[in-house]
């Protein structure tokens, strides 16, 4: 029987294992996060302490998520996988057992909170940078929707399974659950046979250059700043529902915990519905329309929210806004997925988390003090409409399905330097100086506008593929004569610049390739100190 569209990544057997452990990992979570705070209202009954748990959860993701990215990337993502989580389920379950042994502090609770918050960190973008080679890649924007209906579908019932089991047995049995859903994920993991990874016969990347490598690559590609533009402008104004929210179902709508679960579900619902449409959608509108869509979505329901007086209309503004949610950060997540190659794409991944994690966090703050001043309704409202205008205004940060270039042949046009000097060889692997790399270009001037149209892709696709400095330089006796200038962090680092380019980036070079000559042969200069 064939599968609905919203389900088919989950003929693959491989992901639908995963994001099976996936969901049981997340109702975990729920557990977790509600189990503490609960917890700490009644070790420290104080509203700074109980919402340090919070921050104690979030602030590893700025502290850690790039440096998670590059070592997911620089070493066996299954391997690191499964590091990850033995070191987030050991944490829990000392947890669980300092919990159920009544040794719990307010202190160690915030420490063991913000442990798991580690794990998570690192965790998150080596997770997110396995799915392209789970599934193909025209199902890629649905599996990474699924993964959004695997977590809405958990946080519209783990706060309530939550409140029961700790009614049942405490936080402490609420803790240990979580530690016993981590045990799926490490199981699942363990019995993945990854395929193997392609080795170059080169080093690994040293950690903290790796880290420099991923910076340099989101920083020359334009398609994953345009999908931070677009999450940026669509979550400062939607972290709005979730700092106010639960204020605002006691105080406006003078409503118990119940209630705000009942109406929290909603959004949850509305996340899991609009993932099943996600396939419709795709197939009439483009990737840019898709989230102008779903933005407009979140807003109008942003709009509803302040102006509910009773729970069904707050009810059914958070379910377009959770309509909007799962939709638009599939999409905006996809765009920027689909440009990273595998040699860099947790690390681009985790930039990408960390803009909107950051943009959420700025939001949450900003609306609190607003609301502070101005009341609820009026923020709400305020944040709906400012909402609308950003969906609008990031039109220009396109995001549309990218087309690969298919490269001629490495010998068309194509220009090799010299190999290196017999007496350098041995030297050269374990050279620490830079490398300096020149192109020579003959260019008339009435091909010079299209020579620096190239140009400006060749720059673009050096910083991607690694170089710390890039100029174009024109001789100034001799103007038909170019130089182009860039240098690479080492040796080894030169040696992977080709295996970083892509079909594309061969394509542009060899266009620029028609410009030079033979007599003109790219040179490598290695840096000396006198």
């Amino acid at each position: 029987m064939a599968l609905p569209a919203a389900l088919v990544p989950l003929r693959n057997s491989v992901f639908r294992t995963l994001w099976g452990a996936g969901v049981i990992a997340w109702l975990g979570m729920w557990l977790q996060n509600t189990g503490a705070g609960w917890l700490m209202t009644t070790l420290a009954p104080d509203p700074l302490i109980v919402s340090m748990v919070q921050a104690a959860t979030i602030m590893p993701v700025f502290l850690l998520a790039i440096p998670g990215g590059a070592m997911a990337d620089i070493v066996d993502r299954r391997i690191f996988l499964i590091g990850c989580q033995i070191w987030t389920c050991a944490a829990a379950a000392l947890l669980a057992i300092l919990t159920l042994s009544g040794a719990m502090t307010a202190p160690w609770l915030l420490i063991l909170t913000f442990a798991i918050g580690i794990g998570s960190a690192l965790n998150n973008p080596a997770w997110s940078a396995v799915v392209p080679e789970l599934v193909p890649r025209e199902d890629l924007v649905q599996a990474i929707a699924l993964n959004g209906i695997g977590f809405n579908l958990t946080r519209a019932v783990g706060p309530a399974l939550a409140g029961f089991l700790i009614l049942l047995g405490g936080p402490s049995l609420a803790f240990s659950l979580y530690a016993v859903s981590i045990l799926v994920v490490i199981v699942s993991l363990v019995t993945w046979r990854r395929n193997a990874r392609h080795f170059t016969g080169l080093p690994r990347e040293h950690f903290l250059s790796a880290m420099r490598a991923g910076m340099r690559f989101v920083r020359n590609t334009p398609a994953i700043r345009s999908a931070m533009m677009r999450t940026i402008a669509y979550s400062i104004p939607c972290a709005a529902p979730w700092g106010l929210l639960p204020l605002f179902v006691r105080q406006e709508l003078g409503l118990g915990a119940g209630m705000y679960g009942v109406i929290l579900g909603a959004m949850g619902a509305g996340g899991v519905a609009s993932g099943m449409l996600l396939p419709m959608f795709r197939a009439r509108f483009s990737r840019g329309q898709t989230v102008l869509l779903c933005t407009l979505s979140s807003c109008a329901g942003m709009a509803l929210l302040s102006l509910a007086h009773h729970w069904t209309l707050a009810a059914f503004g958070m379910l377009l806004f959770g309509i909007g949610w799962t939709s638009a950060y599939a999409t905006m997540q996809a765009a920027a997925q689909l440009v990273c190659p595998p040699w860099v794409r947790a690390r681009g991944l985790s930039i990408y988390q960390l803009a909107q994690n950051g943009a959420l966090t700025v939001g949450s703050f900003g609306w609190g003090w607003l609301a502070v001043h101005i009341g609820m309704p009026v923020t709400l409202a305020i944040a709906a409409g400012v909402g609308a205008a950003l969906a609008f205004g990031a039109l220009g940060f396109r995001i549309e399905a990218f087309v690969p270039v298919t490269a001629p042949a490495r010998s068309e046009n194509a220009l090799m330097p010299e190999a290196p000097a017999a007496e350098l060889v041995p030297l050269l692997r374990n050279a620490r100086g830079r490398v300096m790399e020149t192109a020579h270009y003959m260019v008339t001037s009435a091909e010079r506008d299209a020579f620096m149209g190239i140009m400006r892709e060749v720059r673009l696709l050096r910083g991607r593929t690694g170089a710390q400095f890039w100029q174009l330089y024109e001789n100034v006796a001799h103007p038909e004569g170019w130089v182009e200038i860039w240098s690479m962090e080492s040796w080894t680092d030169h040696l992977r610049e080709a295996g970083r380019l892509s079909d594309t980036d061969r394509a542009v070079l060899a266009r620029a390739a028609n410009y030079q000559h033979e007599a003109n042969r790219p040179a490598r200069y290695l840096a000396a100190d006198p």
